[in-house]
């Protein structure tokens, strides 16, 4: 984490991939032709963490489902982008729409269509079940995979390297 301390410290946004970073990249569909996707509740808490501590968190995916809707909901996150293949179009708009610079972003993507926003961010972060080509561009890749840690070990670096995770994680150790 120490070579990456000072990048992390800029960040005032997490943006994140969904089939792949929050899931681990596989669909289910039922008999009835329902989409069933798994994420991981850590992740879950660790973007709640994100939030407590005044940090923005983005969802862009290039599939269009409910159940991102209902997840992104769930986790309180600040805005939800979907159907974009194209994702420097919702990248663009974060930073006009939140006047962020992409320095104080951090992106989290696996495969080919996420390299455009991992290239201009300020911390790019692949996981190991990504495409090798994405980790090649990330300044770092997570120790847990898509969809079983992998976003939370993130939220967790971001909170430690800002000196945020003691505030936000307090009430927990009483």
């Amino acid at each position: 984490m120490n070579d990456h301390a000072e990048r992390l410290k800029q960040i005032k946004m997490l943006i994140v991939d969904i089939d792949g970073v929050m899931t681990d990249g596989r669909i289910v569909y039922s008999v009835y032709g329902d989409e069933l996707k798994f994420f991981d509740v850590q992740d879950g808490f660790g973007i709640n963490l994100l939030n407590k501590a005044g940090i923005k968190t983005v969802i862009i995916t290039a599939k269009k489902s409910r159940i991102v809707k209902m997840r992104a909901r769930d986790m309180k996150v600040t805005r939800a982008y979907q159907g974009f293949i194209n994702k420097l179009k919702p990248f663009n708009d974060v930073l006009r729409r939140y006047r962020m610079k992409p320095e104080e972003i951090c992106f989290i993507g696996d495969d080919l269509i996420d390299i455009p926003v991992l290239k201009r961010v300020g911390f790019a972060v692949a996981v190991p079940n990504g495409m090798e080509e994405v980790k090649k561009v990330a300044h770092y890749t997570t120790s847990k995979t898509g969809g079983r840690g992998a976003v939370r070990e993130i939220c967790d670096m971001i909170l430690k390297s800002q000196g945020k995770w003691e505030t936000v994680t307090s009430k927990y150790y009483e």
